[in-house]
């Protein structure tokens, strides 16, 4: 069963650190303003009390005032600084990087990387996805992806029998398992990969479009989670796609992939990923602390 396994995006109370690093600038800039003028406040009274009268009343307004501050340095460091343009937090609430990544690890990803170099195959990004990558219920909501980069522009990427090839080459993928569900929905279990739907896939050049093609002997682009967009619902235009000799991704262009191979709803189905909507790439786990690592 392919499922919507694809998100870092935030869901229930564990994801608290992820919510409030997603805090909007214009709230940080207004609460930092709120503090900073409260503070001002605070310092013009404990100036002016004279050393004589300071009790109590001007301890209380000395510990505010120094608490203000730190608030105010902090959300100038860390929300407009950091967090734009060095590291965020991120949770993975659903198993398409399973077992890289798992439900409810806590990752950072490095968003000053890619200020400076460009994202390269192997990379488990975190990205903005298309809007024909988003199911239906999560449409004009703000939602992260993260899978593994397995095409830049140049390259072409079909899979075959299970097995990937890149530029006509077959790629070792020992990160790639086949799994399934059990009762336990944040659980998944190994399974051999002939146990799995066999799916092919390529992308090709259709109606002066990058279709992605996910096809097998009986079936192409038919089942549910495929946008619209790429459903080809005539006989005559599904052996055209078939027949299709596979394209190079676009300059400027990006395939990204789940490791849980057949629980992922990623570039197979949606296609292809802007390199403007790339936010940063996974570094490392830093929760639970028995998961604690790089991201590889």
């Amino acid at each position: 069963m392919w499922q919507l396994i694809a998100q870092a995006q935030p869901q229930g109370v564990q994801n608290t650190i992820d919510t409030l690093a997603r805090t909007p600038i214009s709230l940080i800039v207004y609460i930092a303003g709120i503090a900073t003028l409260l503070r001002l406040v605070l310092f013009s009274y404990t100036k002016a009390v004279p050393t004589h009268q300071r009790g109590t009343g001007w301890n209380i307004a000395r510990i505010a005032n120094e608490a203000l501050d730190a608030i105010v340095y902090a959300l100038v460091f860390v929300f407009l600084l950091i967090r734009p343009f060095g590291i965020q937090a991120f949770t993975i609430p659903t198993g398409s990087m399973v077992p890289t990544l798992k439900i409810n690890d806590y990752i950072v990803a490095n968003k000053a990387v890619y200020r400076y170099s460009e994202p390269v195959v192997g990379d488990i990004v975190v990205f903005k996805p298309p809007a024909r990558g988003l199911p239906d219920y999560q449409k004009g909501q703000d939602v992260d992806y993260i899978k593994r980069l397995q095409g830049v522009g140049g390259d072409v990427v079909e899979i075959k029998d299970y097995v990937l090839y890149r530029n006509g080459k077959a790629i070792a993928e020992p990160y790639v398992h086949y799994t399934r569900q059990t009762g336990n929905s944040s659980e998944f279990v190994d399974i051999p990969k002939t146990d799995a739907p066999r799916w092919d896939f390529k992308l090709v050049k259709h109606k002066g479009e990058y279709w992605p093609v996910l096809y097998n002997e009986n079936s192409l682009n038919d089942f549910g989670t495929v946008p619209p967009e790429y459903v080809a619902a005539d006989p005559n235009e599904q052996e055209q796609l078939r027949a299709a000799q596979p394209v190079a991704i676009p300059p400027g262009f990006f395939l990204m992939i789940g490791d849980n191979r057949n629980n992922s709803f990623d570039g197979r189905f949606w296609g292809l990923v802007e390199r403007k909507s790339i936010i940063g790439r996974a570094e490392f786990i830093w929760f639970p602390f028995s998961r604690w690592g790089s991201v590889r």
